[in-house]
């Protein structure tokens, strides 16, 4: 292996891709502009939940049930209604999310003893967000059955209590941005490197320069390397650009070893390499190419846990999982940024990241030289 052809070829590939101002573009700007968009957008935090209130009670009891949605810090009392009419109005035309009706025997019932009922109605057009908002429902009339009740009649309701004192490790807050700034590292680095490598081979092909490569006294492995190189270079800078934005700008903790991390994407990248190598092997066009790095980047986007839990898919498909790199790449993302983890603990997912990295980056290369033969 000749090291110092590889080395001029790297140099002509760095050459081209700083030269044309769209690969610039890719190269500098896309990474962060998509880390700043999905980082702000993808996001299911529920900060703010309109909420319409029908008290036909007016009792003391009525009262401090609407007070203890108001005073959490995620509802929002906007209206407070005289009958159902209006309050369907709202819903239909989205002007509040959910809607609370209080029966006028609430504060009987609950002054006998006995189960007072209340009406939830959520518009259930989004239902992941309509499922959240419930259960913070669910949280609130939790906390007004054990603690306002007991503040309002402390002779009448002596009964013992559970005190669960719960703690959230890796994650204190449950902010989503700590699942999704992760991941979106991982997908950051694999629509680059999986895009840029695919077309590589095909700019070539249509600048009429491959032939001459072909002649010159480059070997194909030489040809090989001196191709991916750039890109793995490139992906590098990229992965640490996007680290940084995620750990100094979305604040995402980093508790882990930042070479690990750095070495899973080394092993992530012979995959993406490989794909991008092989669909160079089967595309006439640039068009071509990045048409089908788009068919395989979203069944790897939506069968890495990344969106959709693993353990929520039916069997079939979670076996096809197991051949999605994207996936053992975000475990190990995840368990270095929040958990602070080594590889005595991802160890499985380091192996299988190499055994699946190693197999597809040599059946392109095979690919590859059968090509050029």
């Amino acid at each position: 292996m000749n090291w110092g052809r590889i080395r001029e070829l790297v140099r002509k590939e760095f050459i081209q891709l700083l030269r044309d101002r769209r690969y610039r573009m890719i190269l500098f700007a896309a990474p962060l502009l998509q880390m700043a968009v999905f980082g702000y957008v993808v996001n299911y935090d529920i900060k703010n939940i309109r909420v319409a209130v029908v008290d036909h009670s007016r009792t003391a009891e009525s009262r401090k049930l609407v007070d203890a949605f108001s005073g959490s810090l995620i509802f929002t009392i906007t209206h407070r209604l005289p009958d159902e009419r209006a309050l369907e109005d709202l819903l239909l035309r989205g002007r509040v999310d959910m809607g609370i009706k209080v029966a006028p025997d609430f504060a009987a019932l609950i002054r006998k003893g006995q189960t007072a009922f209340v009406q939830i109605i959520a518009d259930g057009s989004m239902s992941n967000m309509a499922a959240l908002r419930m259960a913070y429902t669910s949280s609130v009339l939790e906390r007004f059955n054990s603690q306002t009740l007991r503040e309002l009649y402390p002779q009448t309701l002596r009964y013992g209590r559970i005190d669960a004192r719960i703690r959230t490790w890796y994650n204190p807050n449950i902010e989503s941005r700590y699942f999704f700034v992760p991941g979106i590292v991982a997908f950051v680095i694999m629509l680059i490197s999986l895009l840029l490598t695919s077309i590589a081979i095909i700019r070539e092909k249509e600048a009429g320069t491959m032939e001459q490569l072909i002649v010159t006294p480059l070997k194909s492995y030489e040809l090989i390397c001196g191709k991916t190189i750039p890109y793995i270079i490139i992906s590098l800078v990229q992965l640490a650009a996007v680290i940084a934005a995620a750990v100094f700008w979305f604040e995402i903790p980093l508790a882990g070893s930042i070479p690990l991390l750095f070495f899973a994407a080394c092993l992530f990248l012979l995959s993406t390499l490989g794909i991008g190598l092989f669909i160079s092997t089967i595309s006439a066009t640039q068009q071509q190419a990045m048409m089908t790095t788009f068919f395989f980047i979203l069944p790897f986007f939506m069968l890495s846990g990344f969106v959709f839990p693993i353990d929520n898919m039916p069997a079939v498909v979670q076996w096809l999982t197991y051949l999605n790199p994207l996936r053992y790449f975000l475990v190990i993302l995840r368990g270095v940024f929040l958990k602070g983890v080594g590889m005595d603990i991802l160890w499985p997912q380091f192996v299988f990241l190499a055994i699946l990295g190693g197999a597809v980056f040599a059946g392109a290369i095979a690919r590859f030289k059968k090509r050029l033969d």
